[in-house]
């Protein structure tokens, strides 16, 4: 890849905090953390990715909403650079609950509400905690966060052995994530998963989802024992009774590409719909809905200036 890395046009600031046995790391823009004054937006990353990945949303910004705001993007524990107090073998939601519910304490000890947006799984999160502290958070952008397919309790013993299978293959050293042999090698990985991905911005994100080793590789900063299925299967009546109990706005955005296609139906062929999901979102309250044209699942990538638009005039 013969290309320049990108240059943010509001270079994120990085800091660590100590919470739950960890020391999470925290990638921020806009207003300072000392600044009691500018309201708190939090910002959730997915699976398999990184706080920085709002860079580009941060930059896309008008100045006056990034100046007026605490932006601020946790790594969840297992990606990275947060670090942990020793090893694990797999990861909840409920550590992520956990780990926002601390880091919120933190950020804003006057237990005022805050702002939360979040992609893929941090827009689930986000959507579950909105339901469990309701009094703790003002408005909720919900960037794909579609959740999973619903589940029948029939599935349950085949769920918990292939759990088991799966902790023995990675205790057994055969669950690694493959290193690559430079940051351009990381970038066109980026660019395999989002062909929409510009180069200069994927080999910035390269330094940030992955970083080289002691003989010169570049390992992905996630934990593989992240891919270890979850025991636990999805329960959607659970999912929309947190969704009944959100008394704060959301917008929920979805991607449709240049065909009109959207993401989620490309992925689950099937067994998971859009109207399924738009079914579920009529269970919280107070819930408009968007789309953002042209994009696919990384929307915030894809047409951040569009997704920023979105938020600004929601938040």
């Amino acid at each position: 890849m013969n290309a320049s890395a990108y240059t943010p046009s509001r270079p994120l600031r990085s800091r660590h905090v100590a919470l739950r046995h960890i020391s999470m790391h925290l990638s921020e823009w806009g207003a300072p953390p000392g600044d009691a004054d500018a309201p708190l937006l939090v910002l959730l990353h997915g699976w398999m990715d990184v706080g920085a990945s709002f860079q580009f949303v941060a930059d896309a910004f008008s100045d006056g909403f990034a100046r007026s705001r605490r932006m601020v993007a946790p790594d969840w524990r297992g990606f990275g650079l947060t670090r942990q107090s020793g090893p694990v073998d797999h990861y909840t939601i409920a550590d992520c609950l956990g780990d926002l519910d601390a880091l919120l304490t933190l950020l804003a000890p006057d237990g005022a509400p805050v702002d939360l947006a979040g992609h893929s799984l941090g827009g689930h999160i986000a959507m579950l905690y909105a339901g469990a502290r309701p009094q703790r958070v003002r408005r909720v952008v919900n960037l794909e966060g579609f959740g999973l397919p619903a589940a029948a309790p029939g599935q349950a013993p085949a769920r918990m052995a292939q759990w088991l299978d799966e902790l023995a293959r990675l205790h057994q050293g055969q669950a690694g994530l493959k290193p690559y042999a430079n940051a351009a090698a990381v970038a066109e990985r980026l660019r395999q998963n989002n062909p929409r991905l510009p180069a200069d911005k994927a080999l910035w994100l390269a330094g940030h989802w992955a970083q080289p080793d002691g003989q010169g590789l570049w390992r992905v900063l996630g934990d593989p024992a992240h891919k270890v299925i979850s025991p636990y299967l999805f329960r959607l009546e659970e999912t929309l009774a947190a969704y009944r109990a959100i008394t704060a706005p959301v917008l929920a955005a979805h991607a449709l590409d240049e065909k009109g296609r959207d993401s989620l139906g490309l992925l689950w062929r099937g067994q998971y719909t859009l109207a399924e999901y738009l079914e579920r979102m009529r269970s919280v309250p107070d819930c408009r809905i968007e789309a953002v044209q042209g994009a696919g699942h990384m929307l915030h990538h894809d047409q951040p200036q569009a997704v920023a638009r979105l938020m600004e005039s929601f938040l």
